[in-house]
């Protein structure tokens, strides 16, 4: 047989290229999977565990998630801020940081930072909002009792009525919220864009009982309502 000395190269140079390819992978499969950058630029992260639950979304306006639910998406109306995201351990949304501002066309400028935790398949049973407008600069740490059943149920009945006349919207959601039940909000402590500061509290029906508050001219009170919102008893500053 004779001798094919180019041949010979070409099988000889497949074969040394077959064997490095497999050592680097060989290499890459017992090498630390940790990765050190000094900088990364991304538009959205997603961090999950092993069986591929979600559990983190870091992401700018752009990239922002809808609401999520045991991993499946529903549009969400109004979220295109940057922020984070977190889930719980079935993969729902289970609270968050957003945050953002600007200078608007018309000069007007805007700043807000929101800080919440989510009752279990609900929205937010405690939220920090801070935000400065044209309406002026306000503060809050608000506290709210939710319903029982899956946001899913009140996304999917929302979309089921989209369609329909105004009048008609508002008549099914009044009917399904009195039988479905409906967010309510039980302690309110805020600084008001009047510059005044208030803490109020309410029964299990969202009634208003308690107020305390301190005008912005200096002024204290508290005032103690019964649940028809008169007011039963109060102190006011002697005069």
């Amino acid at each position: 047989m004779k001798f094919n000395g180019q041949r010979f190269l070409v099988v000889y140079s497949g074969v040394l290229t077959l064997a490095f390819v497999a050592a680097m992978l060989s290499g890459f499969a017992r090498a630390d999977r940790k990765l050190a950058v000094e900088e990364l630029e991304v538009q959205r992260i997603n961090v999950r565990e092993p069986d591929g639950t979600l559990r983190l979304i870091v992401s700018n306006a752009a990239k922002a998630p809808g609401i999520i639910i045991r991993g499946k998406e529903y549009p969400h109306p109004n979220r295109r801020v940057a922020g984070m995201i977190f889930f719980n351990d079935e993969g729902s949304e289970n609270g968050g940081l957003i945050f953002g501002g600007e200078k608007t066309q018309d000069g007007d400028k805007r700043s807000f930072g929101h800080l919440s935790f989510d009752a279990y398949e609900q929205d937010q049973t405690m939220a920090l909002n801070a935000q400065d407008g044209k309406e002026g600069r306000a503060a809050k740490l608000q506290f709210t009792d939710y319903p029982n059943h899956s946001i899913v149920e009140d996304i999917e009945f929302m979309d089921s009525i989209k369609d329909l006349p105004k009048d008609q919207q508002e008549a099914k959601k009044k009917d399904y919220f009195e039988r479905k039940g409906k967010p309510t909000r039980r302690m309110r402590l805020a600084r008001d864009s009047d510059g005044s500061v208030v803490l109020a509290m309410n029964d299990l029906q969202g009634r208003p009982r308690i107020t305390m508050k301190v005008a912005d001219d200096g002024t204290p009170s508290l005032k103690m309502l019964d649940e028809n919102g008169k007011v039963v008893g109060q102190m006011v500053p002697q005069r």
